[in-house]
């Protein structure tokens, strides 16, 4: 019989400024479940910060790995299954251990040069409502 294939699509961003980019190649790759899968994801703007998501139908974007520099990553929110290693400014690759059909999914790299690490909760409230945490 045969096994299931895992498709994993991934997008490639430019700041529109010159030639400066984040790059992720090949766009679609196809792997058969159990095979391992590397995602190759590159920067030429010399950010310290470099990030992996995974965008799920009808979900955000969830974390995988991060890094802050050269040999210093963390995990994310949802990091089991991959790996990812940092061994010079311009390559973040994120390795897939032994793909399975869960981690068919829309992968993003992105980079900058600082972070916040965590965010802000906005509650928009209407006209008349008691205001939370006010």
């Amino acid at each position: 019989t045969l096994s299931q294939v895992v498709l994993v699509h991934r997008s490639s961003f430019s700041t529109g400024a010159g030639h400066a980019a984040v790059t992720q190649d090949p766009r679609i790759q196809v792997v058969r479940t159990g095979q391992s899968a590397t995602l190759r994801c590159t920067q030429d703007m010399h950010h310290d910060s470099m990030y992996w998501y995974r965008q799920d139908p009808g979900h955000g974007l969830r974390l995988l790995h991060y890094s802050s520099a050269t040999d210093t990553t963390y995990k994310g929110d949802v990091p089991d299954g991959y790996s990812v290693s940092r061994s010079s400014t311009e390559n973040f690759p994120l390795t897939l251990q032994s793909a399975n059909h869960s981690q068919t999914s829309v992968y993003f790299c992105a980079s900058s040069y600082s972070t916040a690490l965590q965010g802000h909760l906005l509650s928009v409230q209407k006209d008349g409502e008691a205001l939370v945490g006010a």
